[in-house]
């Protein structure tokens, strides 16, 4: 592990990276965070329209990210290995148990209807984009 990398090291060290924040507050990132570390989480989704009404690039296969800590600094490092738009409802129990916070499909379906009705809306037919990925590094 490599520690006091700052943001400007992580893009020097990874140019074409994306750079990202789990979660919308400082407990869940944290949270998010440890599971990836862990090796449970291995999968992650949002609104496809919180990236469209910000003008972010969706994640490509092959493509890199930055993941921050809440304060903003690096966290680790993630490879893109899929990328699929999926609506809400169609997300299957696979991929909710890659995510690695639930246990169950039905568990993941209500912890992420609480998280888009608190960020993007919420809608049973709204499109994700569910991404798989592998940690490259860690800088924790």
């Amino acid at each position: 592990m490599t520690r006091n990398v700052t943001l400007e090291d992580a893009k020097a060290r990874y140019p074409d990276a994306q750079v990202f924040t789990f979660g919308d507050n400082a407990a869940l990132c944290a949270r998010l965070l440890a599971l990836v570390r862990s090796g449970a989480k291995r999968a992650t989704c949002d609104a496809h329209r919180a990236y469209t009404a910000k003008d972010i690039p969706l994640p490509v296969v092959d493509g890199i990210s930055v993941a921050l800590n809440w304060d903003g600094t690096p966290a680790l490092v993630i490879r893109t290995t899929e990328v699929r738009i999926v609506r809400f409802q169609d997300v299957d129990e696979g991929f909710a148990l890659e995510e690695g916070e639930n246990a169950s499909l039905e568990e993941w379906r209500a912890s992420h209807r609480r998280y888009f009705e608190r960020t993007s809306g919420f809608a049973p037919d709204m499109e994700l984009v569910c991404e798989r990925f592998r940690l490259v590094e860690d800088f924790g």
